[in-house]
């Protein structure tokens, strides 16, 4: 069972919050729980919530983790959650210095959670709404059955990421009576009616039998053109949520799972400054406020270890905590601006200290309005870049290893936005829910240089048609071929698009 803090962890987290709302950081209330490594390694397969629906998948996770950590693979060392209050996780058997570490860290992100324009639509009552996702899944297990639900939820769950990750910020469609009112003229006109200019006359020239067989010529033939959906529809969980025939409990179950994925999006579109924020906070706060003399050297060995970097993958926490301290010591010196960007003179450049001293105040904006993208797009320079020597690797087959494929700014930065993009993952619309008029689904692949896996592509397609039972289209390129792919429910075919 979960443990409350201990008295001295307790005082402990007073202080390193007082020094942290001190520092200027708007958090949650937050709860600590106390957790052996067992625990820890069950609650972390829930991905932090102590109450999940029943599934495989989390006890696939719990093995993982738990052999992982037996072998000394990994260790984890905190979980946060995004809630009011907000509720984080320490394992018992850290050192005193961990726990101090992670407690800055957690203050950090509970900040971030609160702050970030990201998860201002998210549900801060998370841990309820997931107890009641259990409940109800349980119930329905109860009533059809494990394997008829649970296949279903797998379903689901391989279509978790084809929502719209954007919707919650920008209004995608034009709200209904948005268009200009129809003029009678034109109204006539679109009929078909007989001109007149004698209103005494209208009857006789557009009698009533004649207008409502004109009405009825047109509103057939404006259903025959109607797309459907009016427009591609990013957000492919909540049409087949309204189209596919689907029984209630389904509805329920696939409105629950996409409700969950909508609660993490977030914290995937803003991974790297999440991590970053937590990470300039937590070295902070240990240097100046908490930690003493004699925890120095296990500080520095921690902290060295989170910021270690890899060829394999970008190391969020490094990435994100180098921006920000660039950006704090830009903003200090005045290296922002007209002025600054037009300044040609390197070593004038150099010398440039205005000493503004708004570094602080800049970077509590940034962590306010700023997702992943729209972060390493504009401060992810060429000058940062060259200061830490970032390259962008490839892996070459032949080599069988990792190689550096370019030192180019633009390509470097290119990469990592394209990483970032919808979590790197593909962008599939539904553009047609009546393809060729025979009630098939026509989903298109918005293609930017990469193929699709084809066999996440295969067994995507095969779980999209069972919820739809009708044949499933997919447009996409393969080799710089357009194509498109078909599963009708018993086989997959391919033909090519001229």
């Amino acid at each position: 069972m979960p443990k409350r803090l201990p008295p001295q962890y307790a005082d402990m987290q007073a202080q390193i919050e007082e020094h942290a709302r001190t520092a200027g950081l708007d958090m949650f209330e937050c709860h600590y729980e106390m957790l052996d490594y067992d625990e820890i390694n069950m609650v972390a397969s829930y991905m932090g919530f102590p109450v999940r629906y029943p599934h495989w998948k989390w006890g696939m996770e719990y093995e993982r983790m738990s052999k992982s950590y037996e072998y000394g693979l990994h260790k984890i060392y905190e979980m946060v959650i995004n809630n009011d209050p907000c509720y984080a996780y320490l394992l018992e058997s850290n050192a005193m210095t961990d726990q101090k570490l992670v407690m800055c860290h957690v203050s950090g992100h509970n900040d971030f959670f609160k702050n970030n324009f990201c998860f201002q639509h998210t549900n801060r009552k998370m841990i309820d709404e997931m107890a009641n996702h259990a409940t109800r899944i349980r119930r329905y297990i109860d009533w059809y059955g494990v394997e008829v639900v649970e296949s279903f939820v797998d379903k689901c769950l391989s279509i978790d990421n084809l929502i719209d990750i954007e919707a919650p910020y920008i209004m995608r469609k034009r709200k209904e009576g948005a268009e200009a009112p129809m003029q009678p003229s034109d109204k006539k006109r679109e009929l078909g009616l007989l001109p007149n200019t004698k209103e005494y006359m209208e009857r006789y020239i557009n009698p009533d039998e004649f207008v409502a067989a004109q009405k009825k010529k047109f509103d057939d033939e404006q259903k025959k053109q109607k797309k459907f959906p009016p427009e591609p529809e990013r957000d492919v969980m909540q049409f087949l949520m309204e189209h596919a025939p689907l029984e209630r409990w389904q509805v329920d179950v696939m409105d629950m799972l996409r409700g969950e994925a909508y609660y993490f999006a977030p914290q995937g579109m803003t991974k790297i400054m999440n991590e970053g924020w937590a990470s300039y906070w937590h070295s902070r706060l240990m240097t100046e406020k908490v930690m003493d003399s004699s925890e120095v050297i296990d500080f520095a060995d921690k902290n060295a270890g989170v910021m270690s970097t890899s060829r394999t993958q970008l190391n969020p926490y490094a990435l994100g905590l180098a921006l920000y301290r660039d950006i704090e010591d830009r903003w200090n010196r005045g290296r922002f601006g007209k002025e600054w960007h037009e300044c040609d003179d390197m070593a004038e450049r150099r010398r440039w200290d205005k000493a503004t001293g708004i570094g602080r105040e800049k970077i509590f904006q940034v962590r306010q309005i700023y997702s992943d993208v729209t972060f390493i797009d504009e401060f992810f320079t060429i000058d940062f870049c060259r200061e830490h020597g970032f390259f962008a690797y490839e892996y070459d087959r032949k080599k069988k290893s990792f190689v550096i494929d370019s030192r180019e700014f633009q390509a470097v930065k290119q990469k990592i936005l394209q990483s970032l993009t919808n979590f790197g993952q593909p962008v599939i619309k539904v553009t047609d829910g009546n393809f060729e008029n025979r009630a098939e689904l026509l989903l298109e692949h918005n293609h930017e240089g990469v193929d699709l896996d084809g066999t996440y592509t295969h067994d995507t397609l095969r779980n999209i048609q069972a919820i739809w039972t009708r044949p499933v289209h997919l447009l996409t390129a393969i080799e710089q071929r357009k194509v498109l792919l078909t599963f009708d429910g018993r086989s997959f075919s391919e033909k090519t698009i001229s």
